[in-house]
């Protein structure tokens, strides 16, 4: 859905697009009519293609077959490579770094800033070490969980009274997450995100607003006007995100001019912190009881359909979908001319 919507967007008396999908297997292929294909499961035809670690052999690779032999050919050069790929393999650093291997430029963030908004446990240590406001939470192990489940609900249950949120440690879009008001729901909880992870993520639990800043730019970032999620579910579940159109994007949210002024000021704090690049979405809870505000996440890779809170947060602040799009681009070329001054060799 997010790809659609960037395809949508891009000029295309401006950019040659060439769209390269990749299966559940990992496999890179590229061809007419590619995402409709591949949302069929209709993968005849495709070609499968490669890029190469190797700044030397820069570029879009196909394969062909010849004499039950694979040969690599050079397909296309690339400029630039805007992924939309939320999760692992696609926003954490894996493929961030992959590309930085062969010198492509790329929108978003780089391999720390990557990482560190997918390791939820992580980032509030490092938001901890820069005085942003997170709340309390304790990490366990999937290995510690399967040797001794009464030491690590102790440790879990020290962090706060129930309710406790429990999340697996690198993930998004709520998958793996659970509210616990009991110990029998915290074991559920602990042993679901288990599955998606081998670090969990317990919380105390904030009976809060949901608030979403939007954050563009390398080193002189910018904040959009902060939104309002009311979720169709107790919180914002996978399925309240995606499936149940009762939830509520309130844009701008209805805040005070001193409390938008402080989620502004603390989504640029974590974003710079974090050594993001070209955009990220910071996810807050605001506290009903104390109207105390927390930073919960930053996804480097936010939902980008055209009704997702990141672009639809642009949009509210003054600048259009396919603005925003071009603006990224701009972005990562700018970050990559960056990258290129770094000195690869030490002479003496």
């Amino acid at each position: 859905m997010s790809a659609r919507s960037v395809l949508r967007a891009l000029d295309k008396d401006k950019y040659d697009v060439i769209q390269i999908g990749i299966t559940h297997e990992g496999v890179w292929l590229v061809g007419e009519d590619l995402l409709d294909r591949m949302i069929a499961g209709n993968l005849s035809g495709l070609k499968r293609v490669t890029l190469l670690p190797d700044p030397t052999r820069q570029g879009l690779y196909s394969f062909r077959s010849d004499d039950h032999q694979e040969i690599l050919e050079s397909l296309s050069g690339l400029d630039v490579i805007y992924p939309v790929l939320h999760g692992t393999f696609g926003e954490d650093g894996t493929l961030q770094g992959f590309l930085e291997m062969g010198e492509f430029a790329y929108v978003g963030s780089g391999v720390l800033g990557s990482s560190l908004g997918m390791d939820k446990a992580v980032f509030k240590d490092v938001m901890r070490s820069n005085n942003v406001p997170v709340v309390e939470s304790v990490v366990l192990l999937r290995s510690e969980i399967a040797r001794d489940m009464d030491g690590v609900l102790q440790r879990a249950e020290r962090v706060a009274p129930y309710p406790l949120f429990v999340k697996p440690a690198n993930l998004g879009s709520s998958v793996g997450i659970s509210k616990c008001h009991s110990r029998s729901d915290l074991i559920e909880g602990i042993m679901d995100a288990a599955r998606y992870d081998r670090r969990v993520l317990v919380e105390r639990g904030v009976n809060a607003r949901e608030i979403e800043v939007s954050v563009l730019g390398n080193d002189r970032p910018q904040a959009s006007v902060p939104g309002e999620i009311i979720p169709a579910a107790e919180f914002y579940t996978y399925d309240a995100k995606y499936h149940d159109d009762r939830s509520q994007l309130l844009i701008p949210a209805p805040l005070s001019d001193d409390m938008v002024a402080l989620a502004q000021s603390l989504a640029v704090r974590a974003y710079a912190a974090s050594d993001c690049a070209g955009m990220a979405r910071v996810d807050f809870l605001l506290d009903k009881q104390d109207n105390q505000l927390y930073v919960n996440e930053l996804n480097t890779i936010p939902g980008f359909t055209h009704i997702s809170m990141y672009p639809k947060l642009w949009e509210a602040s003054g600048l259009a979908y396919p603005q925003l799009v071009d603006r990224l681009i701009e972005l990562a070329l700018e970050r990559k001319a960056d990258r290129d001054q770094t000195e690869r060799r030490y002479h003496r």
